[in-house]
């Protein structure tokens, strides 16, 4: 059996070497910031990683409801900051709980659902190709751009509905550059006469391996080789653009494709742990198979772009510098978190400019993949059978909420036995401590992890219900064996995955 492994970076253009070693020297490990609170007023206000950043973030904008206006990440203090309004009487009650949560809470004018109504004006009065806007939460404006094409009537448009939208709902800037997809031609490293960059491999919804690429890359071309004339090696499954994003879905050819784990940078390779929600003001990195390692932050979420091919909704807005040729390339975290996948841009490396990327999860959730093989993440053996806990609070990383017990339908924790039988309905094979109380129901130990074997679940600190015989069943088949199979069910459903691999061509 012939096994195809997709390991080489195929391109990276020499001029951008030094500017990519120096993008790479910030990925080199470094310590991490204190998870504990800081001195004074913010003695509850938490320094935080991105990462956590992202999800402490998730979970506030649920707790705090139409309080909540919005959120960014201050790198230089590593606080997470919350934007509320409205919240006198009860609401102040919430507020409470957000800063005890470790953020850090300020006051603004504007509400999300004046943001959301004010975007909505934009797209009825000012769609003109060339122009884009986001919500930027660290001004609670929407940031309208338009590049050097947009000029006479068509910049008085776009500058009289600004001027519509009141001077504390939204600013308008020229760009320098020429807002467009970053596909090229000419010496095409994959096919069609286009050249783009692989995002993130994948785990289709049928088990095949596939990759995450741009949409306008996916619409370009139908068949895509990993070398300059090469053999084409995968097939666009499914592609969007414009519309609802810029994302497509490109199996491999050869079922028996291995892809690895991480991000070959050409400097070192960065481990990727999970697809996570970008935050305003975070640090991110991009990969592409232009202009190698760039690096720059997060300036804005849910994104309008007006292309020329038409208009792309949803994107992450950066000041990460891109060209053409990066489309599809990765976009991630220092800490191995999966953002985006490179989209288009007004700018270039030398001049600078915003570039535009689709979000990961976005695109997952839409394609039915998952990251890699869908295998146990970050969470560890059994914590909810797919859910994700780094810190251990007992609420899932990626949804925001509480992890049940773990195992779900299964018996062993994972394990699906819809009739009862003891055997594994998704892989044939004996249930270890099935057969048993829980065999089929929410069951003995199901997802419960007992390393030292006291009878007390390491993950809840509670005993384990059903004894010493099930929870075996709990952590073998819960925690590693079968947690693949819940947890591709919920990275379905919630767009979110705990483990992945990537390469960048």
């Amino acid at each position: 059996m012939s096994h195809k492994r997709v390991t080489k970076r195929k391109a990276i253009i020499a001029a951008g070497g030094v500017a990519a070693l120096g993008a790479a020297a910030i990925l080199l490990p470094q310590a991490n910031a204190s998870q504990d609170g800081g001195a004074g007023n913010a003695a509850s206000v938490k320094t935080l990683k991105a990462g956590d950043a992202s999800g402490l973030a998730s979970q506030l904008e649920k707790l705090l409801g139409d309080a909540f206006a919005g959120s960014y990440y201050d790198d230089a203090g590593k606080q997470l900051v919350v934007n509320v309004v409205n919240v006198s009487g009860d609401k102040n009650n919430v507020v409470v709980q957000a800063e005890k949560a470790g953020a850090k809470v300020r006051e603004v004018e504007n509400s999300t659902a004046e943001l959301e109504a004010a975007a909505k004006t934009l797209k009825t009065k000012a769609t003109v190709p060339g122009t884009s806007w986001a919500v930027d939460p660290r001004t609670n404006k929407i940031l309208v751009t338009a590049d050097s094409t947009v000029t006479g009537k068509k910049w008085d448009r776009v500058e009289s509905t600004v001027q519509t939208l009141g001077s504390g709902m939204a600013t308008i800037r020229k760009s320098a550059g020429t807002l467009k997809p970053l596909v090229s031609g000419g010496d095409a490293i994959f096919g069609g006469g286009a050249r783009c960059s692989l995002g993130f491999n994948v785990t289709a919804g049928d088990g095949s391996p596939a990759f995450l690429t741009a949409g306008h890359c996916g619409v370009a071309a139908e068949q895509w080789a990993d070398s300059e004339n090469g053999e084409p090696i995968a097939t666009v499954d499914q592609a969007t653009f414009p519309g609802d994003g810029d994302f497509a879905l490109v199996k491999y050819d050869d079922p028996n494709t291995q892809a690895p784990s991480d991000v070959n940078t050409g400097q070192q390779k960065v481990a990727i742990s999970q697809a996570a929600e970008a935050t305003v003001g975070t640090q991110v990195f991009r990969m592409g198979s232009t202009t190698g390692l760039k690096d720059g932050q997060v300036l804005g979420l849910d994104a309008t772009v007006n292309y020329p091919e038409g208009t792309v909704t949803g994107l992450i807005q950066t000041d990460v510098c891109a060209e053409p040729g990066d489309s599809g390339g990765s976009l991630f975290t220092q800490d191995g978190q999966a953002i985006g996948l490179t989209s288009g841009g007004s700018g270039d490396c030398t001049v600078g400019g915003e570039t535009f990327f689709q979000p990961v999860t976005t695109a997952l959730a839409a394609v039915g993949a998952t990251l890699g093989d869908g295998g146990a993440g970050a969470g560890g053996a059994g914590a909810g059978a797919g859910a994700v806990d780094e810190n251990g609070d007992g609420i899932d990383d990626n949804t925001g909420e509480a992890i049940q017990g773990g195992g779900g339908a299964g018996a062993g924790g994972g394990a699906v036995d819809e009739n009862g039988d003891g055997i594994d309905d998704n892989t044939g094979e004996a249930i270890q401590g099935g057969g048993g109380a829980g065999a089929g129901d929410a069951g003995a130990g199901a997802g419960a992890v007992d390393e030292n074997g006291d009878g007390i679940d390491d993950n809840t600190g509670e005993a384990i219900q059903g004894g010493d015989q099930n929870q075996n069943g709990g952590k073998q088949n819960g925690g590693k064996q079968n947690g693949r199979q819940n947890q591709n069910q919920n990275q379905n459903d919630n767009g979110q995955d705990g483990s992945g691999v990537t390469e960048s061509h």
